[in-house]
């Protein structure tokens, strides 16, 4: 059923009210949302793969890529979730004495998450796992550019979810800029750093805390003596996956002049490999979201040297896996995340140099690092910030619930996934609780001298 603008403050003020009477505190409740969001999935699994053939051209096995990932958030959560909502004791100093002081994780509110259109359901049932974990209520704004998904989602959620702390908004520009203007408890938001900045000065209005999953350009450094044949196929895969509409897809890679040209003739032969040579009409690769972004790549094209690639289907709004050399830095796809299916590959004589050239951008949502050199990792991981990185491979950190996910800086505000999720759509209460007895006088007036130096002393 559509919900219509003029109703939104109302449908707010019921899942506010539904909250504040305690329909998501207890922790049967918040299992059976987990559980029930985990048959939503697998009941429908061809009507989501449908949904996202129709958007996306996505191949059924990356579609299990996108939902397992879920799968695996919701059996953590569920398993663990006695363990993060219990009181966290920490020490109580002497001064304190005698008392108790803990950490009790209590649930913020009602969520507003609105997600991003490249991954239509992993990128806002992500955010509703930790959601439901900590005991919230939750109001879903899918993307209306992967409309094919957000149509199932809207169709779905009120079958399997508790309508009354879970309801879905559908719509577009207007949609979200009238939702923005109430006040909720917390806003998660997955997309690009413009419309980031839209929502935070939003959220600012209300002083909402906000959680932005945005982007930027992933860097890839190739060390010097890495396994290249390992490297290209890894690179490959994380490039194609989903035709490069990836937030943590590798965006530019650098490597040293003398390994260049056998990193690019080895991913040749791994593109041939994994989708032969027409490479266009492949089964397992997806189109390219909508004409928009289609022809913003386009433009991309003339950035350098095709090495590989390069071929288009106007038609079906396909690019080829694309990798670009002689590609210089002052290019605009070297200072806008690509978000497609197009990769440069840049020299550099050193790992300092490298490293230099990633500090000098924003930092990225994710970077990457193939070298068989410890040394070489250490000093990668000590002096790259990144929201999130791997050594010698791409994007497999996201297989694991216990790293959080997020961004930093111009990449994102805020993590979730596992723990991090859970305590990032709570608030964690400080509580202390003190003995009646017996009473401590050199807190109280009249001071003295004594009493200021045992004071001195306690602290």
């Amino acid at each position: 059923m559509t919900t219509s603008i003029v109703h939104y403050p109302a449908l707010l003020a019921e899942l506010r009210a539904n909250f504040n009477a305690g329909k998501t505190r207890s922790l049967e409740w918040r299992r059976d949302q987990l559980e029930a969001l985990d048959a939503l999935m697998k009941d429908n699994e061809p009507a989501i793969e449908q949904a996202l053939a129709a958007d996306l051209s996505k191949p059924a096995h990356e579609v299990q890529l996108e939902i397992g990932l879920l799968y695996a958030e919701i059996k953590h959560a569920k398993h663990r979730l006695s363990r993060w909502t219990r009181r966290r004791k920490v020490t109580t100093p002497l001064i304190g004495q005698p008392g108790v002081s803990w950490v009790q994780p209590e649930p913020l509110g009602v969520v507003l998450i609105m997600s991003a259109w490249n991954y239509p359901i992993q990128l806002l049932f992500g955010p509703l796992i930790p959601a439901l974990a900590a005991g919230n209520a939750a109001l879903l704004k899918p993307s209306e550019i992967a409309a094919h998904s957000s149509r199932l989602i809207a169709e779905l959620v009120p079958k399997y979810l508790d309508e009354r702390a879970v309801r879905v908004v559908e719509g577009a520009v207007e949609e979200t800029t009238a939702l923005l203007k109430l006040r909720f408890d917390h806003i998660f938001y997955t997309g690009g750093a413009k419309v980031g900045r839209i929502v935070m000065r939003a959220a600012a209005e209300h002083l909402t805390p906000v959680t932005l999953e945005l982007g930027g350009k992933s860097p890839c450094v190739v060390d010097q003596g890495a396994d290249i044949r390992s490297a290209a196929r890894r690179l490959v895969w994380g490039k194609t996956l989903n035709a490069g509409q990836t937030c943590i897809a590798p965006d530019y890679v650098l490597v040293h002049p003398e390994e260049r040209e056998a990193l690019v003739t080895a991913m040749k032969e791994e593109l041939e490999s994994m989708y032969g040579q027409d490479r266009l009409s492949s089964s397992d690769y997806c189109k390219i979201i909508n004409r928009g972004h289609f022809d913003r790549l386009i433009g991309y094209l003339d950035s350098g040297q095709i090495a590989i690639g390069g071929k288009t289907d106007n038609e079906a709004a396909r690019i080829e896996p694309t990798v670009l050399t002689e590609v210089s830095a002052d290019e605009p796809i070297m200072q806008e995340e690509i978000f497609g299916p197009i990769l440069p590959i840049l020299e550099s004589d050193s790992l300092d140099e490298s490293i230099e050239f990633i500090r000098n951008r924003e930092k990225p949502l994710a970077a990457y690092l193939f070298t068989r050199s410890t040394a070489t990792e250490n000093r990668f991981v000590e002096r790259v910030s990144a929201g999130s990185m791997c050594i010698n491979d791409v994007i497999f950190f996201m297989s694991v619930p216990d790293l959080p996910f997020g961004g930093v800086g111009e990449s994102g505000i805020g993590s979730y996934h596992g723990q991090a999720g859970f305590d990032r759509l709570s608030h964690l209460k400080s509580v202390m609780r003190r003995g009646r007895w017996p009473e401590i006088s050199i807190r109280f007036a009249p001071y003295t001298q004594f009493k200021t130096r045992l004071l001195k002393w306690m602290s």
